[in-house]
Order: C-alpha cells, then structure tokens, then sequence
C-alpha cells in the first residue's frame, strides 16, 4: 500500500519520547512518528499521561519528507472536537422611555442616576485595565 498524506491508519505505538510516540504502521510494515504537538488537542506536558507502549491508535498520514521519515498525527484522525457555542446575540442599546407626564425633577434625577452609573462603569473598566498591567 502507497502512503498518501491524509490517510487515516491503525498503528501501534512502539516506542515513547519526550518529544513524541512512534508508531508501527502494520499496513503499510514502516514507522513514523507523532510529534508531541501532535497527541491532543490541548498542551501535553508528559506524553505518558496519552499514550502507552503497545497501546492501539488511530493516525493520520501528514508528511512524508524526502528520506521517507512519515509523520503522523493522532489529534488530527479523531473527530473535530465540538466548537464554541454560537455566540448571543449582540446587546443593543435602548433607550428607556420616561413617560410624557413625568416632571422636569424626575427627569433630571434619572438622568443623574444613569449618568452615575456610566461613569462608574467606565471607571471600573478603567481601573481594571491598569491594574492588569502591572509587575510585581
């Protein structure tokens, strides 16, 4: 059987490195290797926490180079991990509506209390900014 890049195959993992697995490919009777960046989708800090010697595993053919060293993935032959969540709707702004009969005091009271409550926010916003910036 030819090796072509994106075939998914059955291996074996023969051997184990701090930088990667290596993989018996028995249909094709060669080795490649995973690289470490190549085992999960998330960082992998000890490659024995994924993959054991001897263990079955499913990879995916991405290089072969000029020497005939094959590089194989194991992240990239499982499934598509599930996206983000779509995200919500956007907030617009809406006005509130104060009633026509309301006096000229009770307006300028929640104007005053909405004004307040902006610029708190944008203090607050502010304020954490520059606060996370800052070395210890």
């Amino acid at each position: 059987m030819d090796l072509v890049i994106g075939t998914v195959l059955d291996g074996r993992v023969t051997g184990i490195a701090k930088f990667g697995a290596f993989v018996f490919l028995p249909e094709v009777g060669k080795s490649g290797m995973v690289h470490i960046s190549e085992i999960a989708n998330t960082y992998v800090n000890d490659i024995h926490e994924y993959v054991k010697e001897d263990q079955e595993v499913k990879v995916k053919v991405i290089g072969i180079d000029s020497s005939g060293k094959i590089s194989l993935s194991i992240k990239r032959a499982e499934a598509a991990p599930a996206s983000r969540p779509p995200a919500s709707a956007p907030v617009y702004y809406t006005p509130k509506t104060v009633s026509q009969d309301s006096s000229f005091e009770d307006k300028l009271k929640q104007y005053m209390a909405d004004a307040e409550s902006s610029a708190s926010a944008i203090r607050h916003h502010a304020e954490r900014k520059r606060n996370s910036y800052r070395r210890g």
